[in-house]
């Protein structure tokens, strides 16, 4: 008897690599689920040593084990999804909407100018209590806390609303040459110094040294635009254009020459050409490093490190500079060996840097789940004290008052308890999208599935220990870093 026809393309459920994907996203977002779950109790177990009755204590170690587990997991689940037309088609999907237009644009610009010089005026002149003072809220609660994260949950605004640009392209021009060796040199330098900036000054607590630090901002920006031109230094040099630039290409709204493009989140960061050089990487590994050590530095760890370093006769501010730079080099170190096994595990011709480019946009989802998650905790808190003294402080202002905001301002009461584990969500959702945008990446740079998998072992292991690093930090109890 001859054999039984079998029936071309009919298929009794979706494709595989979709029933793949799908498994893949369920299992993950489970295992995120039960880390969250454990991190609950790993904040109280921080925050209460004796636990109450009912409480669950959760060994550190194996909670960060979890949360590693977790997103060496997804790789391996990411690893079964190998159709390239299945994972283009996730990343090509999107559609346009149209241009906001110029007007809109105008508004943003006079809306960035009057939102800093109001936060310059107020951090002078208003009162010296941190919670009281609308300048203190506008740069930690609106724009750090609250208008970052729109930049990789939204879109990009910034060129749109940059304040900076707005008054320089009020001055004149030299247009003078920036030597094309420095590349993104000067705004990895630039992001360093603010971030270190924000973390020795006392600029988080009183007024007027926030606004002395703004205005130096503002001047060293004009001065830079009226020697090099505003295009080549929010382009090349300015820290916070550039890294608002990278942010964007993970946000689902896109600014392009048709208008905007909608895309689902993270999906840019797997395009082509967004990192070219040594310069562009050390930059996205910084926009990582200096997330981390922002948090890092509140950190009991490391108000004993700095206790012990000072002890043997370093200076407390050297002893932080000294940290802050090595932790940067080693984050660096660590990235470039994780390029390195991706060529001699993919035994492929493309060079170390050229990997090393490729697969460094999938950190900037690592950064932008670690800022979500250090920060939205503080930004729900103190976002009806944002309202409450910012209405306050306008009414004083357009009747000529003196400033005299509520003397106890309005506060969100205490977050509940399973908002830690909501952080820790965040934490790993970032990391997941992460791995999955360097396995888009490697498929579009191999033709050949296993070389595709095993490139990305380096990048791998790097995001694992990123992970715990990112999950002890969180479910850490709060410290104030000592001596400054």
């Amino acid at each position: 008897m001859a054999p039984r026809p079998r029936s071309v393309g009919r298929r009794d459920g979706p494709p595989t690599a979709y029933r793949l994907a799908a498994s893949a996203a369920v299992i993950a977002l489970w295992l995120c689920a039960i880390v969250a779950a454990a991190g609950v109790a790993a904040a109280h177990a921080g925050a209460v040593r004796s636990a109450a009755p009912g409480t669950l204590e959760i060994p550190t170690w194996l909670f960060l084990l979890t949360g590693g587990g977790a997103v060496g997991a997804s790789f391996l689940l990411a690893s079964f999804v190998t159709d390239r037309r299945f994972i283009r088609s996730i990343h090509d999907w999107g559609g346009t909407l149209p241009s906001p237009g110029r007007l809109l644009r105008l508004a943003g610009r006079l809306v960035g100018v009057g939102v800093l010089v109001l936060t310059v005026y107020v951090g002078f002149v208003g009162p010296d209590t941190q919670l009281r003072n609308l300048a203190i809220l506008v740069v930690w609660v609106g724009w750090w806390g609250g208008y970052v994260a729109s930049v990789y949950l939204v879109g990009n605004t910034w060129p749109t609303l940059n304040p900076f640009r707005a008054l320089a392209e009020l001055l004149p021009s030299f247009d003078r040459e920036l030597p094309e060796r420095y590349g993104a040199w000067p705004a990895v330098a630039g992001l360093l110094t603010l971030i270190f900036v924000e973390v020795v000054a006392p600029i988080g607590d009183e007024p007027r040294a926030l606004a002395a630090v703004i205005v130096a901002y503002t001047g060293v920006t004009l001065l830079g635009s009226v020697v090099f031109g505003p295009d080549r230094w929010f382009g090349a040099v300015d820290p916070i254009s550039r890294t608002f630039e990278f942010y964007g290409h993970a946000a689902p709204l896109d600014r392009t020459e048709e208008g905007l493009r909608f895309r689902l989140p993270g999906a840019g960061l797997s395009e082509a050409g967004l990192v070219v050089g040594r310069d562009q990487v050390a930059f996205v590994v910084a926009v990582v490093y200096v997330t981390t050590y922002d948090g890092f530095v509140g950190t009991n760890l490391w108000a004993w490190f700095v206790i012990e370093l000072v002890g043997l006769g370093t200076p407390p501010l050297l002893g932080y500079l000294l940290v802050y730079l090595l932790g940067f080099l080693l984050f660096l170190r660590v990235y470039w060996w994780s390029a390195r096994l991706a060529r001699r595990y993919a035994e492929t011709y493309y060079t170390t840097e050229y990997l090393a480019e490729r697969f460094a946009p999938s950190l900037l989802a690592i950064a932008a789940g670690y800022h979500l998650a250090h920060n939205l905790g503080v930004m729900l808190s103190l976002s009806p004290t944002l309202l409450d003294v910012g209405g306050s402080t306008l009414v004083d202002l357009v009747t000529l008052s003196t400033l005299s905001p509520p003397q106890n301002p309005l506060t969100l009461a205490a977050l509940p308890s399973w908002f830690g584990g909501l952080e820790l969500f965040f934490v790993l959702l970032g990391h997941l999208i992460a791995v999955w945008v360097a396995h888009a990446a490697a498929y579009e740079l191999f033709p050949d599935r296993l070389q595709a998998i095993h490139s990305q072992y380096g990048v791998t292991v790097v995001m694992v220990l990123y992970t715990m690093v990112s999950l002890w930090i969180v479910s850490e109890p709060p410290a104030t870093p000592p001596y400054i």
